[in-house]
């Protein structure tokens, strides 16, 4: 039995029979047959590469998906319409409260100091209204503390959903800063040393300022 003949072997044959390298007129059924020859040699190349650019497509559509998914789950509209306008709102009345409670309180210790303690039945009378007004006043640290926790809690669902997208997107930070202007703050900072309220325990203890200034 005749051993079937291999498609490069079937493509030599063909080259042979229409002499290719010779001298020999080439006739166009040769010419079609040597194509046809060629054109099913290459059926499983073709096969092979369209199966594995269409896995390809398929995998690069799947993560698209999955991102697009895990980016609906940031709700960045949700945020940028509802919970970060309400938190600013929130710090503005913060800033409010506290800055008319400063000015009650301060307003009637200065009244207080200056009133005359001559009479005193008069003075007491003063005294205690405006020590009922300055108790008032720092009524407002309740309210504030509410507010204050509403902020907080947006923060947390930020961090909380951010974190999550980078943890499903293996994302890893990139060095430097996210854009110039921040740039600019953090050089503008470093330079006029603005490191304003520190935390408890982390800020430099006054005692080694005073020491400092008096060896100099």
């Amino acid at each position: 039995m005749a051993k079937k003949a291999s498609r490069a072997e079937k493509i030599a044959q063909v080259m042979d029979e229409v002499g290719i390298g010779n001298s020999g007129d080439i006739t166009i059924n040769e010419i079609l047959s040597l194509a046809q020859t060629m054109t099913k040699s290459l059926d499983g190349v073709y096969r092979a590469v369209d199966a594995s650019v269409q896995r390809e497509f398929r995998e690069i559509g799947s993560y698209i998906e999955v991102m697009k998914t895990d980016i609906a789950g940031l709700q960045a509209n949700d945020l940028q319409e509802t919970h970060l306008p309400t938190a600013g709102k929130e710090l503005d009345a913060v800033l409010e409260a506290t800055e008319e409670a400063t000015n009650t309180i301060m307003e009637c210790a200065e009244s207080i100091m200056c009133a005359d303690a001559s009479d005193h039945d008069a003075y007491k009378a003063l005294v205690d209204e405006h020590l009922m007004k300055i108790f008032e006043a720092c009524s407002f640290q309740d309210i504030t503390g509410q507010r204050i926790s509403k902020v907080v809690e947006t923060l947390n669902m930020i961090d909380e959903r951010v974190s999550r997208f980078a943890k499903r997107m293996q994302v890893e930070d990139a060095e430097g800063h996210a854009n110039e202007d921040e740039a600019d703050r953090a050089r503008r900072k470093k330079d006029l040393l603005l490191d304003g309220p520190q935390a408890k325990g982390e800020a430099i203890n006054q005692d080694e300022v005073d020491n400092l200034f008096s060896a100099a």
